[in-house]
């Protein structure tokens, strides 16, 4: 197989509800899983179904609190670290083999997603509370990530480019894999980052102990079925559900965790980075670790900017699946001369949306748990003195009890408000209010973190200010800050936002690679060529 090239990869295509016939389908694969509420689900260690040994607990829908999505597995730390064992008994043979086979195994395991899309949609629905489109990106992204990295680890496979002859040497340097480690996902997107950050180090020949988040276990349940179903070999992927310190925090103190993979808080983040960071008795090498943290992001409207265009993508990215997104747009910094009408349109458009079931494809549903709900309106009630509420404010009557927050806008905030600073993690929007460009752009910047960004103007100066002078990982310019594609907008931040690792990008798959040098003088009698050497094996 080439390099890839642009031409060679394709996003995949998201579904189109509006086609009566696509809405129905999604209904009807809504009501197949529905009927399978309340099963028993194994973990999945070295390619097997086992059970737990520290109990089980529930999976509770979001959007109808009387429902029960399944029942899962509370893994012991000796299970866990068990799977660890598994997935370096099986890094022994995995890292050898060739390029690929490894992109084979993940190409099936993509058409299986293909042909499973609606259901997998379907439980993420029932399960996170996303409506029908942002489950739909949800799973669509999960296809791209496995495509890519296929593509990516085909290309990685051919090594670093080096002078190969130099001073009598010949010289060549590959990338080798680096062993067995531990992905922990988030809730918020518990089907693509949960495959994201498992086959990410899979692709190029390292194992995996995956764990999901509690709030959203059957998603990566479904991960395990599918990569059971596509055959790929036994601890390569493991699976466990369990206590977050139980398990999670086990397995990245192990001193056999080679990698520590993580998407969430900010808090668990530097948590985790720290254990990462401590050398322990037993452990030969330095742990990789890769993460992805929050952010609070903001957009910013400039003078000029279309404020139509502005308002409309303001709420998109403030309120979609509930402002529950690490590139949410929980600031809105708009230059004071289109301040009041911005805000008069943002607020317009957000009592427009309608909050209720996300099996109803509401354009609003539930946020994740009780402990959100909480978490959020106390942030609620903290910007009702800091600034002007304008709608929302409160939890949304519903027609079932579910954890529902009305979508909330605060005006007139200062830009070193609680709510201007810290991460809500739900649909809150605070309005600032800036003199001009320069001072939008630096009140953007004034924040720990540095994750996505979205500026609208119609001046091209101002737009190339913008560009060189906001500090984030991900910027876009009129259009909202949310919704990156796999190989087009690779995705992470700067600042306390994480490692800046780009997921969905060319520099992703490195961190789980080191790369060798290696160098042979040519001897008389010896015909072994390193220019034909390759580390993995035929």
């Amino acid at each position: 197989m080439s390099d890839l090239t642009i031409e060679q990869y394709r996003n995949e295509e998201y579904l189109n509800f509006q086609d009566p016939t696509v809405a129905k389908a999604q209904q009807v694969a809504i009501e197949e899983v529905r009927s399978k509420f309340g099963q028993t689900h194994s973990l999945y260690v070295d390619g097997r179904w086992v059970e737990g040994d520290s109990g089980s607990f529930d999976s509770v829908n979001p959007s109808n609190l009387s429902e029960t999505i399944g029942t899962f597995q509370l893994a012991s730390s000796t299970q866990a670290l068990g799977a660890l064992d598994s997935a370096w008994k099986a890094f022994e043979s995995w890292q050898f083999v060739p390029a690929q086979k490894r992109a084979d195994y993940l190409f099936s395991i993509a058409e299986i997603m293909k042909r499973r899309r609606l259901e997998i949609n379907a439980w993420m629905i029932s399960e996170a509370g996303k409506n029908y489109v942002e489950a739909d990106a949800d799973t669509a992204e999960a296809i791209d990530f496995v495509v890519y990295y296929a593509y990516e680890a085909l290309r990685m496979d051919k090594g670093m480019p080096v002078l190969s002859e130099n001073w009598g040497d010949h010289n060549k340097t590959i990338y080798m894999p680096i062993g067995a480690g531990v992905s922990i996902s988030p809730w918020n997107f518990p089907f693509a980052i949960f495959v994201g950050m498992a086959i990410a180090p899979i692709a190029v020949g390292n194992t995996v102990v995956a764990k999901p988040a509690p709030d959203t276990p059957k998603m990566g349940y479904l991960m395990a079925e599918i990569v059971d179903e596509a055959g790929l070999p036994a601890g390569v992927f493991n699976f466990v559900t369990g206590d977050n310190i139980e398990v999670g925090e086990t397995l990245a103190r192990s001193p056999k965790t080679r990698f520590i993979s993580f998407t969430g808080s900010k808090a668990v983040g530097l948590h985790l980075t720290n254990i990462a960071a401590q050398v322990v008795e037993g452990q030969h090498f330095l742990k990789r670790m890769v993460c992805e943290l929050g952010g609070k992001n903001a957009t910013v409207v400039d003078a000029d900017a279309d404020v139509d265009l502005a308002a409309e993508e303001i709420v998109k990215g403030a309120f979609g699946f509930q402002g529950q997104k690490c590139s949410a747009g929980s600031r809105t910094i708009a230059v004071e001369s289109v301040y009041e009408e911005l805000l008069e349109k943002v607020v317009a458009k957000t009592k427009a949306l309608q909050v209720g079931d996300a099996k109803e494809n509401f354009a609003a549903g539930p946020v994740v748990n009780q402990k959100a709900v909480d978490k959020i309106l106390h942030y609620i009630e903290i910007g009702k003195k800091e600034g002007r509420l304008m709608c929302g404010g409160k939890k949304a009557e519903t027609e079932h009890e579910g954890h529902y927050i009305e979508p909330t806008v605060f005006a007139d905030i200062s830009e070193n408000a609680v709510i201007a600073q810290e991460e809500i993690f739900g649909p809150v929007t605070a309005f600032i209010k800036a003199k001009d460009t320069k001072d939008a752009i630096r009140i953007a910047n004034n924040t720990q973190y540095g994750l996505t960004g979205a500026y609208f103007s119609n001046d091209p100066a101002k737009i190339d200010y913008a560009l060189r002078h906001f500090r984030v990982g991900n910027m876009y310019v009129n259009r909202k800050c949310t919704g990156a594609l796999v190989g087009a907008q690779p995705f992470g931040g700067f600042n306390l936002s994480g490692t800046d690792a780009k997921a969905g990008g060319r520099d992703y798959l490195k961190y789980f690679l080191e790369p060798k040098s290696m160098t042979v003088r040519p001897k008389e009698n010896v015909s072994f060529s390193l220019s034909n050497f390759k580390f993995t094996k035929e």
